[in-house]
């Protein structure tokens, strides 16, 4: 959400600014107080603003601001920094206002404002997601209870919170108290990033259960129906148990190299009736049989009666004794007849 930024030296405070306890507030008015006690002398050339700011402190000075400033003037601060992770706007308009009352400028004209209305203020954080707090909460039961989580998910209460912290916080969330039941697989921790405390950072607390999962295959990317699956195609996933169909594919090896019969769909548990073996026989097609054994070796022409992969028995006819047999695919316009079937080979002569 877009917020905008609250002046730092201004006496009359936004609703964000009003939100923060009355000695906070009392602190970022220090631009109002320099000013009173030290006078700047204007700049003597033409100062820039700065379209944007990727900004990581709690307060924004006039050097975030305005390139050119002297090293003394550029550290005064101007303007509360949105909260952490959030992006907040300045109005020209204010900026030139404060720095006038700053002594930082005469007028306007001795800013290049380039144009711009407004000034973004992004506020620099690191996000903490649902991924990050799972595998917080399953290293601590695995230490506390000796728990394998491997093979479940947390299913957190009402869902992960929005956490964001500073970037410089570079640590692995932690647990600091942790309750389980093994019966029902409810839980409830507490957790923080360490470094946090002297950031204010408040502990995180979730309520939740482990579920149990099972290894699934999802497709990478969107597959047309006729498409045939590469192992690059999918992947495997760790999906709760409990909602999928009986019939999910688990091995990588049983959705390679097939042909989907349907649309699919990206990160979509593939069932068995998903996919289906390339079928290299069509029905119809006009095949090659072939019987082999010691000393023998018969081919002949047939018709497909159905369509087949490598594998698959299917029906083959003679065209001109109408005779049929089951006949083995085995390659492209390709069949074998096995032994069972040799007395039916010479009918078809």
């Amino acid at each position: 959400m877009i917020r905008h930024l609250v002046l730092a030296a201004s006496l009359v405070l936004s609703g964000a600014a009003l939100a923060q306890p009355a000695q906070q507030r009392a602190g970022v008015a220090i631009a109002a107080a320099s000013s009173a006690e030290t006078p700047v002398a204007p700049a003597s050339r033409r100062l820039q603003l700065r379209p944007d700011l990727m900004h990581g402190r709690d307060i924004v000075s006039f050097g975030d601001l305005i390139v050119g400033l002297p090293a003394q003037h550029a550290a005064i601060a101007a303007f509360r920094a949105p909260g952490l992770g959030e992006t907040g706007t300045i109005q020209v308009a204010r900026i030139v206002e404060a720095a006038r009352a700053q002594g930082l400028i005469a007028s306007a004209a001795e800013l290049d404002s380039q144009g711009l209305a407004q000034v973004v203020v992004t506020r620099a954080a690191r996000r903490l997601v649902a991924a990050d707090i799972e595998d917080a909460v399953k290293t601590g039961l695995m230490e506390r209870f000796g728990v394998d989580g491997r093979a479940y998910a947390l299913s957190i209460d009402g869902g992960a919170p929005a956490v964001a912290v500073e970037p410089e916080l570079i640590g692995a969330m932690t647990v600091l108290d942790l309750s389980y039941d093994v019966r029902s697989r409810r839980l409830q921790a507490r957790l923080t990033v360490p470094g946090s405390a002297a950031l204010r950072l408040k502990p995180i607390h979730v309520a939740g259960q482990l579920v149990e999962t099972v290894e699934v295959i999802v497709p990478r990317r969107a597959i047309a129906r006729g498409e045939t699956l590469g192992i690059a195609d999918v992947m495997v996933e760790r999906r709760p148990r409990d909602g999928l169909s009986t019939d999910f594919i688990a091995d990588v090896r049983a959705a390679a190299d097939k042909v989907a019969r349907r649309a699919l769909a990206v990160g979509l548990p593939l069932r068995a009736g998903d996919v289906q073996r390339e079928e290299i026989v069509g029905r119809g097609d006009l095949v090659t049989i072939v019987y082999e054994t010691p000393g023998l070796l018969i081919t002949t022409r047939g018709r497909a009666d159905a369509a087949g992969a490598i594998g698959d028995v299917i029906s083959i006819t003679n065209p001109q004794s109408k005779r049929t047999l089951q006949a083995t695919v085995s390659g492209p316009a390709r069949v074998t007849v096995t032994a069972a079937n040799a007395g039916r080979v010479a009918s078809l002569r």
